[in-house]
C-alpha cells in the first residue's frame, strides 16, 4: 500500500517582511542570522556558488531564500550546497556552470537526523558537472520535500537531473527536464539508496537521460539512509509525465512497489521500460511488484519493448488498460510483456497535435484520449 504525504502547495510566502540583499557577504550575513520567519529577498545579479549549514525555520514559519525579481532570477555561478537543513524554502533562482553537483542538499552525514520539509520551487539549474557522476539536484537523506516547476538543463554524463538517495515522503511536480538526444546522460529522476514514498508528477522528460525515471539503482550499503531495508526504493509513483526519447524512459531496479501511471511515451531509443537487480545482496528482494497502466506509448519495434535483466522477478508485474502504438507495424503494436496485460488497446495513430515539435496534446479526434499524461485523474493529486 502506497502511503502518500500530502504536500499542497506551499504559499509562496510574499507578505512576509523581506530583508533585501545584493551581494554575497550580505546573504551569507542574512542566512547566518536568518530565524523562523525570515525572508530573504535576493537581488538580481551574479553571485558565488557557497556551503551552508544548519538553516532552521518552523512549521508554520519557514526560511525563504528567493528572488527580488523572479523575472530576472539571481545566478549562482557555482555550486549550492546546503546541509542539515529544515524549513527551508528556495524559489526563483537560477544556478549555472557549477563543476561539479548545482545544488546538494543533505543531512551533513547525520543519517538519523535527515533535513526535512524543503521546498524548491521554480529553480533552473543547468550546464553544472562534467563526464562523471555530477547532478543538476542532489538529495541525501532528505524527508519530507517538494520539488515543483523547476527546470534542469544538461548534468554531469554520469549522473542525474535530480539524485536522491535515502528520502522519503517526496513529490516533483511541474518539472522540465532536459538533456541532449546525442551524448546523453546517465539519468533524469532517480531515487534509490532506500527511498520511498517519492511521486513524480506531471513532469516533461526530454531525452532526460539514458533512463528517464529510475526506480531504484545501485547504492553502496554504506550510503543507505537510516539502513539498508532490503530495497533501493519501495512504493514509489510516477504518474502523468510525458517522455521524449531517452534509451529507456522508465526503469525499475531493485525496487520493491512502484507505480507508473497514466504516462505519455515517445519514441524511446531502445526500450520502453527496464526490469533490473543491480544491488544483489542476499537480504535485498528481487525488483518486484511493478504497475505499468493506463500509459500511451508510442515506439518503434526494433527489439523487445522491455528488457528483463537476471535475478529479478517480472512475474510479479502488472500490465493493464496501456495503449500501444508501434509505427513500423501499427497491426503488431501489443508488445511481448513479461505478464499478461488486462484491457490493453492501441493500433491506431494516437494523433498528436504536433509530435515532431514536441507537442503531445492529443486532437479531439483521438483514439487515445483516455491513455496517456493528459488523462491523469486530477484528484489523484491529493493521494
Amino acid at each position: 500500500m502506497l502511503r502518500w504525504l500530502v504536500l499542497g502547495l506551499v504559499p509562496a510566502l510574499h507578505g512576509q517582511d523581506a530583508v533585501r540583499v545584493a551581494d554575497m557577504p550580505a546573504l551569507r550575513a542574512a542566512l547566518v542570522a536568518a530565524k523562523p520567519g525570515t525572508a530573504i529577498a535576493l537581488a538580481s545579479g551574479d553571485y558565488a556558488g557557497f556551503s551552508m549549514a544548519g538553516i532552521i525555520g518552523s512549521a508554520a514559519r519557514p526560511i525563504v531564500l528567493r528572488a527580488e525579481d523572479p523575472m530576472r532570477p539571481p545566478r549562482f555561478r557555482g555550486g549550492v550546497h546546503l546541509q542539515d537543513c529544515a524549513h527551508l524554502h528556495l524559489e526563483s533562482l537560477l544556478i549555472e556552470g557549477a563543476p561539479g553537483n548545482g545544488l546538494n542538499c543533505d543531512d551533513g552525514g547525520t543519517f538519523e537526523s535527515p533535513a526535512h520539509h524543503l521546498v524548491l520551487r521554480k529553480l533552473t539549474v543547468r550546464d553544472c558537472g562534467g563526464e562523471g557522476n555530477d547532478d543538476g539536484i542532489k538529495l541525501s537523506g532528505v524527508v519530507d520535500l517538494r520539488v515543483e516547476a523547476c527546470v534542469v538543463e544538461r548534468w554531469g554524463r554520469g549522473g542525474a537531473a535530480i539524485d536522491m538517495v535515502g528520502c522519503a515522503r517526496g513529490v516533483i511536480e511541474g518539472c522540465t527536464f532536459r538533456d541532449r538526444a546525442e551524448g546523453t546522460a546517465a539519468t533524469g529522476v532517480q531515487m534509490k539508496g532506500g527511498s520511498r514514498d517519492i511521486a513524480v508528477r506531471d513532469c516533461r522528460f526530454e531525452h532526460a537521460g539514458e533512463r528517464g525515471v529510475n526506480l531504484g539503482g545501485s547504492t553502496g550499503r554504506a550510503y543507505f539512509r537510516p539502513a539498508p531495508a532490503g530495497f533501493e526504493a519501495k512504493d514509489v509513483l510516477v504518474e502523468g509525465c510525458t517522455f521524449l526519447g531517452a534509451t529507456a524512459p522508465i526503469a525499475f531496479v531493485g525496487v520493491d512497489g512502484a507505480i507508473v501511471r497514466h504516462n505519455t511515451i515517445y519514441l524511446p531509443g531502445k526500450w520502453v521500460m527496464r526490469i533490473l537487480q543491480e544491488t544483489r545482496a542476499p537480504d535485498f528482494v528481487a525488483c518486484r511488484r511493478g504497475v505499468f497502466t493506463d500509459n500511451l506509448i508510442v515506439y518503434r519495434g526494433d527489439g523487445p519493448a522491455v528488457n528483463i535483466g537476471p535475478d529479478t522477478a517480472p512475474a510479479t508485474f502488472t500490465f493493464a488498460r496501456n495503449y500501444w502504438y508501434r509505427v513500423d507495424a501499427p497491426a503488431r503494436s501489443q508488445p511481448r510483456l513479461p505478464a499478461s496485460e488486462t484491457d490493453s488497446a492501441g493500433g491506431a495513430n494516437p494523433q498528436f497535435c504536433d509530435a515532431e515539435r514536441g507537442d503531445l496534446q492529443l486532437r479531439d479526434a483521438s483514439p487515445a484520449r483516455a491513455y496517456g499524461a493528459t488523462a491523469r485523474p486530477r484528484e489523484r493529486s491529493a493521494k
